[in-house]
């Protein structure tokens, strides 16, 4: 099913109505799975980039962007690798295809690939989050900020300026901030308000999948595990993510952060 000339639904578990965004371009596909809290069309100036080599898509996972909130706010990380196994089914992609994980998403591919071994042909994951002890380590911090974040804004126009302004969104190219307003947040009938709630938000880092790290041990397929040098909990374990992979490969942007995609 299509809704409008880009944007596809596609039905996966718990009720959800995902959000598929058909970002262009030629040649075999790319499927950009997003952080906590962002949204597939946070990666349109990445897929610009690829337009010639790649046919880039990215869906909203459950809870972000365009698409539904699950049925009894069901925000397991399983979940999230439902909605990708409903975005391949919709898609008829059978075998190996190509990932760009970010974040939540990283561990996403990753969780893809174990539901589904040969899914993944090569991915790019940028700080995934899985932790070797995430149950005393988890990110409470997150939880607690993502619960105070501000919904609401007078227009499109005050929320960038304000994101402009501020860490860490004041790093990241204009053009992706502007898309990461102009498609994350609605209007409503004074100001704009976050599509992606901040107790759905929350919820997602609550649901983190505590086994994850153990399993990737099963994973063979071809992996790039990016981290960053800013010294959080993500770039901390993004090296010891890539070591549980014996097929995986790591490096490191350094002078970059957890949005280091988008600078």
């Amino acid at each position: 099913m299509t809704d409008g000339p880009h944007r596809h639904k596609v039905a996966s578990s718990d009720g959800v109505r995902l959000a598929l965004h058909d970002l262009g371009g030629s040649g075999p596909p790319l499927l950009f799975l997003h952080a906590t809290g962002f949204h597939g069309n946070c990666y349109r100036q990445i897929a610009r980039q690829l337009h010639d080599i790649r046919h880039c898509w990215a869906p909203d996972l459950r809870g972000h962007g365009d698409s539904t909130v699950p049925a009894g706010d069901r925000f397991g990380w399983g979940g999230m690798v439902d909605d990708v196994c409903a975005v391949l089914d919709h898609l008829d992609i059978d075998g190996g295809v190509d990932f760009f994980g970010h974040s939540m998403g990283g561990a996403t591919v990753l969780g893809t690939e174990l539901r589904r071994p040969g899914t993944v042909r090569r991915a790019w994951l940028f700080e995934p989050i899985i932790f070797p002890d995430l149950p005393s380590r988890g990110p409470s911090a997150l939880i607690e900020a993502a619960r105070k974040r501000r919904a609401t804004f007078d227009s499109f126009e005050a929320a960038i300026a304000r994101y402009a302004t501020r860490p860490p969104f004041n790093a990241i190219d204009p053009i992706v901030l502007e898309d990461y307003v102009r498609f994350g947040f609605s209007p409503l009938d004074e100001g704009v308000t976050l599509k992606c709630a901040p107790e759905s938000e929350a919820a997602t880092f609550t649901n983190a999948d505590p086994t994850l790290f153990d399993r990737v041990t099963a994973i063979t397929a071809d992996i790039r595990i990016i981290g960053s040098s800013d010294g959080d909990a993500p770039a901390m374990f993004a090296p010891l993510a890539a070591d549980q992979i014996e097929s995986a490969a790591y490096e490191c942007w350094n002078g970059e952060t957890h949005l280091g995609p988008f600078a």
